[in-house]
């Protein structure tokens, strides 16, 4: 199965010769060696690059076991240089090569040479790569097929493939399954035998069963403000177990890292800060999200803010969550409010306030929804995001109305 990446495809071509490491990141299995292994090695024997200038090495082959060792790498790569054009070096879980670090650095000496490498995420995470390569490498973060990528491959209209979608997830795999019970069985092994271990092996926890309790009840509460506090005391309230904040704070922190889960913070509109605690998390893959809950919870209105969230980071976007802060009169008295917008898309100069609602069946609803964004007093653009099937249009206040799947299917939705 075949399945195009045009949006990343395009990042490795713009990147491509800049002098710099491609490093391609992402949750295991969301399709990060297939992007440089196939389609991009395709792109570049179609652009006239000659096979003998493309040098590849898979890592996790048996084949190439001696090549774990630094100086074989090295050796096996300057090797296949001979002559002065380009080579492009394609690198998979170049985390199982002993000091790779020194590898890596030590090619990038070389004038014509374009480094692209993969790691698995156990021991190859964006910490690491701040910490090695600062300067000297740019982090290309893929994700989980799109709505919109899903369906080069689905042979259901929309609205059947969306409710697929939000059931399983965009790992490409499971999407070569036909049966609901092979997709579920494959994504609860994901779940149990790779994801978690990831994190547990690399990161030397001794109760992984504290792991997965604190995964299940973020999963059951996806979008819910929340901090190691409030999660604690969820702990103590549904199991009976005593963890200290800063254990949750860590093991959140490992998650993150494993790009299993994303922390996004709020935002105060008017005052124009960060506000420390609390935050929401949301799933980089909402298939994995469901089989952290059996798949018994897959309420749409949540599930839908999830998929929102991950388009707009998966578009480029920084994405915070909105806080407004009101007075308001009643009863001759003023009372304090927080009302709050569901995401602040930022990139560049460019801002974008959006809404997720699930249903606007009345004016009264509309109205509802476009409360918080009509107290923000600057003219960038509002949108409010419908699961209801209905044309895009504008309000009497400006504020821009369109249906989710207008929004996942067309890049460029939030330009209208």
């Amino acid at each position: 199965m075949f399945i195009k990446r045009d949006y990343y495809l395009n990042k490795l071509i713009e990147a491509k010769n800049d002098g710099l490491i491609k490093i391609v990141t992402g949750i295991r299995r969301c399709g990060k060696s297939f992007l440089l292994n196939k389609i991009f090695y395709n792109y570049l024997l179609d652009n006239n690059v000659s096979e003998d200038h493309i040098i590849k090495v898979a890592l996790d082959d048996s084949d190439n076991e001696e090549l774990l060792v630094t100086k074989n790498l090295s050796k096996y790569i300057k090797e296949k240089m001979i002559d002065n054009e380009i080579y492009y070096v394609i690198l998979d879980e170049i985390q199982l090569v002993n000091n790779f670090e020194s590898l890596l650095n030590g090619l990038l000496r070389i004038d014509n040479i374009d480094i692209y490498v993969t790691g698995s995420n156990s021991k190859f995470l964006s910490s690491d790569i701040i910490t090695e390569f600062r300067g000297r490498g740019e982090e290309i973060r893929v994700y989980p097929l799109s709505f919109k990528e899903y369906m080069t491959i689905s042979d259901k209209n929309k609205f059947e493939a969306y409710i697929e979608y939000i059931s399983y997830g965009g790992l490409p795999l499971v999407h070569s399954m036909k049966s609901d019970e092979r997709k579920i069985n494959y994504l609860t092994e994901q779940r149990k035998n790779v994801y978690l271990n990831d994190v547990v092996e690399r990161n030397h926890i001794r109760n992984d069963s504290e792991l997965m309790q604190l995964v299940q009840i973020i999963s059951s509460s996806i979008g819910s403000l929340s901090n190691p506090k409030k999660l604690s005391n969820a702990f103590m309230s549904t199991a009976g177990i005593k963890i200290d904040p800063k254990t949750i704070s860590l093991y959140l922190k490992y998650l993150e890292e494993a790009f299993i889960i994303e922390k996004v913070e709020r935002y105060d509109v008017k005052g124009k800060k960060y506000l420390s605690t609390p935050y929401k998390f949301y799933f980089t893959d909402i298939g994995i999200r469901n089989s952290f809950i059996n798949f018994r919870q897959v309420e749409e209105t949540h599930t839908m803010e999830n998929i929102i969230y991950i388009e707009l980071k998966r578009r480029g976007y920084n994405v915070d969550v909105g806080l407004i802060a009101l007075n308001e009169k009643k009863d001759n008295a003023t009372v304090y409010k927080q009302v709050e917008v569901d995401f602040i898309a930022s990139k560049g100069n460019n801002k974008i306030y959006i809404q997720s609602a699930y249903s606007i069946p009345n004016e009264t609803k509309v109205k509802q929804e476009e409360r918080p964004l009509l107290k923000i007093n600057d003219s960038f653009k509002k949108i409010i995001i419908v699961k209801d099937y209905v044309m895009k249009t504008r309000t009497e206040n400006g504020i821009i109305i369109m249906n989710v799947f207008d929004f996942l299917l067309d890049e460029n939705s939030l330009d209208y």
